[in-house]
């Protein structure tokens, strides 16, 4: 028998999108005046709305991140993404966090970018859609950030959170741009001796993980 994907786990393992909606009466095929649309039936206004949804992260890190991408070396694209990042700056701040602008592949980015953290529906509803115009000839990244990884006392899951974030989970304007994803895969490999060891813990203060942590998100 094959051994399970680490990083992407069965169907099967997904929580059904309708948990806590069993016994509900089906739904109509009635259309709206469109013709086209569904009809749905009158419901109160849904959380989401106002607050990101769990497991979504509501703190300090914000719920989503942002990384626009530019090639270093072509002089137009760097151009632009310097023209960009001062304009998040004097138009979006200080709702918004951004962070320096870099010259250089950093972490799993396998080419220069900046970074933008999403705290609310209402900043993700205003900058993607301000992105997805703006954004030029810019690739940008659009992925999660979430609180179910195992923390401190399984380091290696929290690992597979962070990848799954940056991979199923995310969401492309543009041309995707390929990851190196084996910076997850060391961080793993580098826990998992720490858990074999009986210490864990250690291995989230550990100097290469923080470095590590820091290049994929610049919290």
């Amino acid at each position: 028998m094959a051994a399970p994907d680490f990083y992407n786990p069965p169907i099967s393992a997904y929580p059904s999108p309708l948990t806590g909606y069993e016994g509900k009466a089906p739904l109509g095929d009635e259309k709206n005046d469109d013709g086209k649309s569904l009809k749905n039936e009158p419901a109160a206004r849904s959380p989401a709305y106002d607050a990101f949804v769990d497991p979504l992260d509501r703190g300090r890190r914000g719920g989503f991140d942002v990384h626009i991408y530019y090639f270093q070396a072509n002089p137009q694209q760097l151009e632009y993404a310097r023209a960009l990042h001062e304009r998040i700056r004097r138009d979006l701040v200080p709702e918004l966090r951004i962070y320096r602008f870099w010259d250089r592949p950093i972490g799993p980015h396998p080419v220069a970018m900046f970074e933008v953290n999403l705290f609310t529906p209402a900043q993700f509803g205003a900058f993607v859609p301000w992105l997805a115009i703006w954004r030029g000839p810019l690739s940008a990244l659009v992925h999660p950030n979430t609180t179910e990884g195992g923390g401190a006392a399984d380091p290696v899951g929290e690992i597979a959170t962070e990848r799954r974030n940056h991979s199923q989970r995310a969401m492309w304007l543009g041309e995707r741009v390929p990851l190196d994803f084996t910076i997850f895969d060391k961080m793993a490999i580098n826990a998992a001796a720490a858990v074999a060891s009986g210490n864990p813990a250690g291995f989230s203060g550990d100097s290469e993980k923080a470095a590590a942590v820091d290049a994929i998100g610049q919290t």
